[in-house]
């Protein structure tokens, strides 16, 4: 009797593991631990909570409820409702987004920026395919002989002098590492192709393009930079900057840590002057002061200038960033590196900057949208960004007196790109991520 009574309690199969109380996991377990762990946090939530919903009892009225979208100024706006008149948003949108861009050729832009994202794919995502990289490469001379239109013999030929460099330092180092140093024989060769390509864009393109214009007219219509604007020059010059800056600040870092004194003077002086004088003042240069160094009748195109003195000042800040993650290595990473017989160059490709870069990722995508907001800055020089297409939008006498709309519609604009950066950002970081916590 007693082993039928003592069988009864034997497991004849496994027993599933239950889930965990709901108050350990979840989102009641998350409320608990981060807004409600203790009586002073819940008072600081219920108080949050009740600044929010008066925050909200204000805006969302005048936001969505009373607002109105249909009228033909503000006057109308106020007889229709007393909420946001968003119908100036509704009638000047195309404004916003291509400036003063001819209505016609509004395809180009928009092209350009599908092009951008089918672009940006295999960079960003490394499941892409690797044959859209030949797209990355060429994208920057497709965008800019979209907007700008055109001959297309001008983006050719400036490919072509990317071309000549690579090929100088392709044969060029193989050449002159038989009578130098190898490190040596590469920064050389890197010389002589900036200088060639350099001499190319200066004394052969112009003529060249003249040339086969005159045989072979390929190209679109030409736009004056004068008439582009809006989100689409904020796009332009925000990531012509950060594509340009990232590369730019890898070479200032490593330049600025070499022992060759004359490359590491040049890299030092660089950074810490452009880091020195205010990003404003660098465009009130571009803007002015440089047109008085050049020879007379020399047409240097406004955008292209701000474009380089907004990539220089990305520049210097890159290359602090990415040498404070340079410093951040153990030093048995670099003497794992020699141990292993690798030279300079292939020392730093495999294994120091991919470790720097990583440990570098906060700094720099902070640093590319500091770049994306301070694009703004130009509206100070006359170029109409987002910012300065307000002005001619408010002189309007339909349009005059209203302020909440239009900039809160530009920093909806600004918080989704900063936004998307940040969580890409986020999960890269979770990507890379191969330590322990």
């Amino acid at each position: 009797m007693v082993q039928e009574h003592t069988a009864r309690f034997v497991a004849d199969k496994q027993i599933p593991a239950a889930p965990p109380p709901r108050s350990e996991s979840g989102a009641i377990a998350w409320l608990r631990t981060n807004l409600f762990s203790g009586v002073f946090n819940t008072i600081l939530t219920l108080l949050g909570l009740y600044v929010i919903y008066l925050v909200m009892a204000g805006i969302t009225p005048w936001l969505f409820l009373d607002s109105v979208w249909n009228a033909s100024s503000l006057s109308n706006c106020r007889e229709i409702d007393d909420g946001a008149c968003l119908a100036v948003i509704n009638e000047r949108w195309l404004q916003f987004f291509f400036g003063f861009y001819p209505d016609h050729l509004r395809w180009r832009p928009s092209l350009t920026f599908a092009l951008l994202f089918v672009s940006l794919y295999p960079v960003l995502f490394s499941s892409a395919p690797r044959k859209l990289l030949i797209l990355s490469a060429a994208y920057p001379l497709i965008a800019y002989w979209l907007i700008w239109g055109g001959s297309i013999w001008g983006p050719v030929l400036v490919a072509a002098a990317l071309g000549i460099g690579f090929l100088i330092v392709q044969y060029g180092s193989r050449a002159l590492a038989n009578v130098m140093d190898e490190g040596v024989a590469f920064l050389t060769s890197v010389g002589l192709a900036i200088i060639a390509a350099v001499l190319w864009w200066l004394f052969l393109v112009v003529p060249l393009d003249d040339l086969l214009t005159s045989i072979v007219n390929i190209g679109l219509e030409p736009v004056e930079s004068a008439r582009i604007g809006g989100f689409l020059l904020s796009l332009i010059l925000g990531f012509t900057g950060i594509a340009g800056s990232l590369p730019i600040g890898i070479c200032l870092a490593l330049g600025r840590q070499s022992n060759l004194l004359i490359i590491k003077a040049f890299c030092t002086g660089f950074i810490e002057f452009i880091r020195g004088v205010p990003l404003i003042t660098l465009l009130f240069v571009a803007s002015v002061l440089l047109s008085y160094f050049l020879p007379p009748d020399t047409e240097f195109d406004l955008i292209l200038r701000v474009i380089i003195m907004v990539t220089a000042f990305a520049s210097a800040y890159m290359a602090e960033v990415i040498r404070g993650g340079l410093a951040a290595l153990p030093r048995g990473q670099y003497e794992a590196a020699d141990a292993l017989g690798l030279d300079y160059w292939k020392s730093m490709r495999l294994i120091i900057l991919p470790q720097a870069l990583k440990i570098s990722i906060p700094g720099i995508v902070n640093t590319f949208i500091g770049l994306f907001k301070d694009t703004t800055l130009v509206s100070i020089i006359g170029l109409l960004d987002p910012v300065g297409i307000l002005n001619p939008i408010r002189a309007d006498q339909n349009w005059n007196g209203i302020v909440w709309e239009l900039y809160g519609f530009v920093a909806l604009f600004y918080f989704i790109f900063c936004f998307s950066m940040s969580r890409y950002s986020m999960y890269l970081e979770r990507k890379l991520e191969t330590g322990h916590r």
